[in-house]
């Protein structure tokens, strides 16, 4: 927790409300690319930051205070039209929004808030201002380049010429010195002795050499033409020797200036490192051109260049901001509708009546009053449970809000079109289950973009529009939630997934022949397995969709697959609507009763042993001319007796995913909602079991984790 001493409360408010506009601008601004017209979307985003913005200062968070007033002075350009929004804009937009997310989560974390990228900040001020007032600034500038760099020039030049000057001085001293016999000609300003004229030459075309070595022009400045003419020729001209020689003999200032006006060639220092325009990715920033007014180049001398953080180099490293991990931060609050609220506090008020009614009935003869207050308390506290469980429903919104900026990352990396569609965001799931599905989610949104969509030169030459779409919906039924992730891409073969499952020894030859489609886009689930022929920062590593599988059945849910070649594919995933109160189905295995989660149940029939058989050491039932896998859970949990025992005996009929088992247990005591309750941390190791729950007569009952007994025992495939 951020130290703030009496604001504890306030700084979590701000966090919660800060945390619902990301999520919204996330959206917008990924959006806004394809609408950066749009006035109402430009509106909510600088409202979204100018929010944040407002509750940072009010809790004096400086560092996050300055990036949002940046960000919301280039919305505020954009909104009045002063500027139109570029691709190299986009990118730095939309790293300020992953600063402030990255500073959000600092200050929950309770770690220093540390000051926004330099780089960021310059970047964010030169976009902030209107273009037309940019470019007039810029022209200004590249004036007073010239003029300063023709100031430099002509001072470069007369030093050379003083220190020319001294030299021949000294040489002509010497000479009279020893000549003393020529007095006129050492005094003459007419004529100079043959060594002066050589070493004239000789000084004129090392400052020659010098500067067509060290003065190259400044970035965007174009190089006089005399001057690199000039610097290409061992000749001079007549005025750049006359002038030499004026100031060589100590002739007035005035007779040298029309000299000096001339593009001489002398040397000259480059201008300095901060008065060029410099990228914020380390490389000098290329001149902007007529054709591009929003060049990633910059001012040229007051400010850093706006050049795309997009661009690879090591400052992009610097400035990358953290990949947003998804799914990982366990949050321990969440925001309930008033409406809600009242719901519950009005169903409780109907429980204290009801409590009232049975203590008054205490001891009654009144056999028929019982009855009706036990009913009357069976209605209430039936409807106070589901009032309860909506106080934990989240909008799977908070998940599928992170998509947007996902898919747009991942199709510009890959150089891809993909238009990302959301449906049913504001369908109720379990704030657990909320948190639970962003890791599978991303998997397969990452898998439907990088393996199901083509580029768009395989989509045209396919006959498909350029622009891939990819199908992100959620939607109720009954007592479950079905997830939907599907593309219009290349889909897949089931023949191809076999080849591949062989080539890589996920399967044998034998159980290839045996497999039919369903079963076959089932083999993408194998650990190891991967159809990519090159590994990338992507996918290719036969990481991935096994996880998925792992995580989705933990939940209790079940996941398919519908795929056609060149038409794409379609992964659904239903999971139950909440964690913490499941119906289950009541079971005994011999003197102890155990739970089985009801959405795993699909029948349950009479064990008949005349239709049984062994098949490779594993019993089977032949149920409607289909091989069904037996599993004796008394054996699975070690109760001491065997695998059948005196008497009846029941199947039932698990499904998990695409696989049927058939669990063999001794009684049947029918349907019961539970609310599961943790194993603490002393048994939370033991495998097989989801939890425990304390049913109506008191005792305590395990509730079993289906899925982990089948790996136990080897029959999850």
């Amino acid at each position: 927790m951020y130290e703030m001493e009496g604001m504890e409360d306030i700084l979590q408010d701000f966090l919660v409300e800060a945390g619902e506009i990301l999520i919204q601008l996330d959206e917008q601004l990924v959006l806004l690319e394809s609408r950066p017209q749009d006035r109402d979307l430009l509106n909510a985003i600088f409202r979204g930051f100018h929010t944040i913005k407002g509750g940072a200062g009010f809790l004096n968070l400086e560092p996050l205070v300055e990036v949002c007033h940046r960000a919301e002075n280039v919305f505020n350009v954009l909104r009045q039209g002063q500027r139109l929004l570029s691709s190299a804009m986009m990118d730095v937009i939309l790293f300020s929004y992953d600063t402030v997310k990255g500073m959000l989560d600092a200050i929950a974390a309770g770690k220093t808030l540390s000051q926004a990228s330099p780089e960021l900040l310059a970047q964010l001020d030169a976009f902030s201002e209107p273009e037309a007032e940019a470019a007039a600034r810029e022209s200004s500038t590249a004036d007073e380049s010239v003029l300063d760099a023709e100031e430099e020039e002509l001072e470069t030049i007369e030093e050379a010429l003083e220190t020319i000057e001294e030299s021949f001085a000294e040489a002509a001293i010497a000479d009279a010195r020893a000549a003393e016999t020529e007095p006129a000609a050492a005094a003459s300003g007419d004529e100079i002795t043959d060594e002066e004229f050589e070493a004239l030459l000789d000084a004129l075309h090392a400052s020659k050499q010098n500067e067509a070595v060290g003065s190259a022009p400044a970035a965007g400045q174009p190089a006089p033409a005399a001057a690199a003419d000039s610097a290409a020729s061992d000749e001079i001209t007549e005025d750049e020797f006359e002038a030499l020689l004026d100031r060589l003999h100590g002739k007035s200032a005035q007779a040298a200036a029309p000299a000096a006006a001339a593009p001489v060639n002398t040397p000259r220092q480059a201008p300095a490192a901060d008065s060029a325009p410099r990228a914020v990715t380390g490389k000098p920033a290329p001149a902007p051109t007529p054709a591009e007014p929003q060049a990633v180049a910059g001012p040229t001398s007051t400010r850093p260049a706006a050049a795309p953080i997009a661009e690879a180099s090591p400052a992009k490293d610097a400035m990358k901001a953290p990949e947003p991990t998804l799914g990982n931060k366990e949050e321990t609050t969440i925001r309930v509708d008033t409406r809600r609220l009242d719901e519950v506090m009005n169903l409780v008020g109907e429980l204290v009546l009801v409590r009232n009614r049975i203590l008054t009935l205490e001891g009654s003869s009144d056999g028929e009053g019982r009855e009706a207050a036990a009913a009357h308390l069976d209605l209430v506290t039936s409807s106070l449970q589901a009032a309860v469980m909506k106080t934990r429903m989240q909008p799977i919104k908070k998940v599928f809000g992170r998509f947007p900026r996902l898919v747009r990352d991942l199709a510009k990396n890959l150089g891809k079109e993909i238009e990302l569609v959301l449906q049913g965001e504001d369908t109720d799931l379990d704030k657990t289950l909320v948190e639970e599905l962003a890791d599978p989610l991303v998997h397969l949104v990452r898998n439907a973009v990088d393996h199901g969509i083509e580029t768009p030169e395989e989509r045209l030459a396919a006959g498909k529009p350029a622009t891939g779409r990819v199908l992100l919906s959620a939607q109720q039924e009954g007592d479950h939630i079905l997830i939907t992730i599907s593309d219009d891409g290349r889909g897949m073969n089931p023949e191809v997934l076999k080849r591949k499952a062989l080539e890589k020894g996920v399967i044998d030859e034998e159980t290839a022949a045996r497999l039919d489609e369903r079963q076959a886009f089932n083999l993408i689930f194998a650990p190891g397995f991967s159809t990519k022929e090159q590994i990338s920062d992507v996918s290719g590593r036969g990481v991935g969709m096994d996880v998925v599988k792992t995580h989705i059945t933990r939940l209790n849910g079940a996941i398919d697959i519908h795929s056609r070649p060149q038409q794409g594919s379609t992964f659904l995933i239903r999971l139950p609507l909440t964690l913490a109160i499941i119906p289950t189905l009541m079971v005994g295995l011999g003197n102890q009763t155990f739970a089985l989660p009801l959405s795993l149940v699909r029948e349950i029939f009479h064990l008949d042993m005349s239709q049984t058989r062994i098949v490779n050491g594993q019993q089977v039932a032949l149920v409607r001319e289909e091989v069904l896998p037996l599993g004796y859970l008394a054996q699975w949990l070690r109760l001491g007796y065997g695998s059948q025992r005196e008497g009846k005996s029941y199947v039932v009929v698990a499904v998990i995913g695409e696989q049927r088992i058939g669990l063999v247990v001794d009684s049947l005591y029918g349907q019961e909602e539970v609310v599961i309750k943790s194993l603490g941390v002393m048994l939370q190791h033991v495998k097989g079991f989801a939890g425990a729950t304390i049913t109506g007569n008191g005792h305590v009952v395990l509730i079993l984790d289906v899925p982990n007994l089948l790996n136990a025992h080897g029959l999850m495939h």
